[in-house]
């Protein structure tokens, strides 16, 4: 892919456009870009992984590169020893190949969620990913914590290369990375622009610039991000191997995200999944030409968490349009009168609650009908007697049933035409849950299987499920706490 000695001495180089060796290729551009996190990439065949190899021999002292898998790592491991000449220095059993003058080359994995704590505290000053997106925002950010060196004048950074994801596992990654690769984000950015990102109460939060700045008493400093595509075009050795043919040939979308590194290209479902991915995209497409009805706060649908890395998060739907995600860092919500609190400031027209009363919940609950608010608690593992919309299946417990009514509510044959905000977290959640069919009726993938696979919870899109509860059974809630109120304020014929 590159040349392995060129006349600088450097034991790699990155590649060079053989029709101007003036104009760096975009591999170049990344070996030099000066952001402290890179994402380089995008299609197949532009020396992705190549570029996290070259940084490691010829700009850091102590570098790791992480695959998801450790079975993934043999090719990384054939390219070092050709790129060297020999395995000399690499110690197979600790996957660390010692360069000389106490430099270092380790590969490392994270197959499973909570893998990464075993990489606590170990320093490097290059941090590279290769295949981003089959790893989870927590594993990222996990072990990038230990991104430093005591080296003067040693540079530290992160570079990730991957392609398009294919899953919401990987949706994270757009996010990250979201001024240029999210085609909704509001202050799109040019190829290698550096943009400035800070911590701000929990949020990764862009700023103007990288100046450290003042925040309760707390220095913070930003640090730059940006991506840099690349396509099979810019590497002229794979080129001449006829490669492109065979991306050429693969069926879409893949070809798009493949080939031309689309990140706007669908993506392939996973055949059990709950809620199809075009369904959530049709919902939020008509958010986006709708405007925020006038009709009264149906329902807010509320799923807390106290401390930790969860969200409490609160939507609001009047009628079939919900609204823009309310996002809390559990830090922010120690207990349950403090989420009690968040729902009270958030509720309009005396509408009803649905809270999630396992855990915190429970007290939230407790706060919220206490105060004589009209709310029901939800609890997912209870016995449900309700069936599907054809009548021939039944449902494992509630959680199931609930879901499934999402699902059937965005089923555009014969759903109820709801519209959903562009959050792209939320689209993740919706589409992250799959199921499948028991004995005992529609069995939805425990939370803790969901957390494993796309490193967090799902709050978003089950706070979208709460909010989407029949008002008949919320009625009959409100019926029993306040009789009054059930029979003056709420018709479930209206909706």
């Amino acid at each position: 892919m590159a040349r392995l000695i060129l006349d600088s001495g450097e034991v790699w180089q990155p590649l060079v456009d053989g029709d101007n060796l003036f104009a760096p290729t975009p591999q170049a551009q990344a070996l030099e870009s000066p952001a402290d996190e890179l994402f380089y990439g995008g299609a197949a065949g532009g020396g992705k992984s190549d570029l996290l190899i070259g940084a490691a021999l010829t700009r850091h002292r102590r570098s790791i590169v992480f695959r998801r898998e450790f079975k993934q790592i043999k090719a990384l491991e054939d390219r070092v020893q050709e790129i060297l000449g020999s395995r000399g220095g690499y110690n197979a059993q600790d996957r660390r190949w010692r360069l000389g003058e106490g430099r270092m080359l380790e590969f490392g994995a994270c197959q499973h969620e909570g893998d990464e704590e075993a990489w606590q505290g170990r320093p490097h000053d290059l941090k590279a990913f290769d295949e981003i997106t089959h790893f989870t925002e927590r594993q990222y950010r996990f072990l990038t914590t230990w991104l430093r060196t005591t080296e003067t004048g040693q540079r530290c950074r992160v570079i990730a290369a991957g392609n398009p994801p294919t899953g919401a596992e990987g949706d994270w990654v757009v996010r990250h990375w979201g001024p240029w690769l999210d085609g909704d984000h509001p202050r799109p950015a040019r190829p290698g622009e550096l943009r400035w990102y800070a911590v701000i109460d929990g949020k990764d939060t862009e700023v103007d610039d990288g100046r450290p700045f003042d925040w309760k008493g707390e220095t913070i400093k930003p640090k730059s991000r940006t991506f840099i595509p690349s396509r099979i075009e810019d590497n002229p050795y794979l080129l001449e191997t006829g490669y492109k043919a065979t991306l050429q040939a693969l069926p879409e979308p893949l070809r798009s995200r493949m080939l031309e590194g689309s990140f706007k290209a669908g993506r392939e479902d996973d055949p059990w999944q709950v809620i199809p991915s075009a369904w959530v995209v049709a919902a939020q497409e008509r958010w986006r030409s709708r405007e925020k009805p006038k009709s009264p706060m149906t329902t807010l649908g509320l799923d807390p968490a106290r401390g930790g890395r969860d969200e409490t998060v609160m939507i609001a739907r009047h009628d079939n349009w919900f609204d823009a995600p309310l996002a809390y860092p559990g830090a922010d919500t120690p207990d349950g009168p403090a989420v009690a609190a968040l729902a009270v400031a958030a509720m309009r027209n005396g509408c009803g609650v649905v809270v999630d009363s396992i855990g915190i919940g429970a007290s939230v609950y407790d706060h919220l009908a206490g105060a004589g608010i009209a709310c029901l608690a939800f609890n997912g593992s209870e016995r449900s007697t309700a069936r599907d919309r054809t009548g021939s299946m039944g449902f494992i417990n509630k959680r199931a049933e609930w879901w499934w009514r999402m699902r059937e509510a965005l089923d555009p044959a014969h759903g109820v035409a709801i519209a959903l905000p562009p959050d792209t977290k939320l689209r993740a959640d919706l589409c992250a849950p799959r199921w499948r069919l028991s004995a005992r009726g529609i069995q939805i993938e425990a939370k803790e299987e969901i957390i494993a696979r796309i490193g967090r919870s799902p709050d978003r899109g089950d706070a979208a499920t709460y909010a989407l509860c029949d008002e008949i059974v919320v009625q009959r809630a409100w019926g029993a706490a306040s009789p009054a109120m059930a029979e003056t304020q709420y018709d479930p014929h209206e909706w």
